[in-house]
């Protein structure tokens, strides 16, 4: 699976542990950055990042910034783009199997490596449930808000 990953100076030492992690998993990962705990702005990482899964350019996305809640914001700006912040390995597999989501968001001053770990290791690896027609009909009435509000990427 292609990966992008994106971070601010706040989810940089968990971003690297992730990204080796994905990597060693056979992954390809795609790294937005930031590249260093300097202080950065995270729209200059996540916006690239979200822009790439919107484009299909990406399978999935990972982002990891303070508490989660700034990469979700963005990313969920974007069209095709759905982002979900979790803080357990059971919300992880909640949002990929009821919900499809296509990015995950962590906060890296909050959720622990360890447990980080697990996040992604159940998110990664959780099946959405499309043969459900309960959680197909609500994603279909979210896709159907983004395709009403959001506009299509332009070149």
């Amino acid at each position: 699976m292609k990966i992008a990953l994106a971070n601010d100076h706040a989810g940089f030492a968990l971003k690297n542990e992730i990204k080796a992690y994905l990597e060693s998993q056979g992954h390809e990962v795609v790294d937005f950055g930031c590249h260093s705990e300097d202080s950065a702005d995270l729209p200059d990482y996540i916006y690239p990042a979200s822009l790439a899964v919107a484009k299909g350019e990406v399978d999935r996305g990972i982002f990891v910034d303070g508490v989660g809640y700034g990469s979700a914001m963005i990313a969920n700006k974007l069209p095709d783009v759905y982002a979900a912040v979790c803080q357990d390995p059971f919300c992880a597999g909640l949002a990929r199997s009821h919900s499809n989501t296509n990015v995950l968001c962590i906060g890296g001053k909050i959720i622990g490596s360890a447990i980080a770990m697990e996040i992604v290791k159940t998110w990664l690896i959780t099946d959405y449930l499309s043969n459900q027609v309960r959680y197909t009909a609500r994603v279909d009435k979210v896709k159907a808000i983004s395709e009403k509000h959001i506009r299509p990427i332009s070149e």
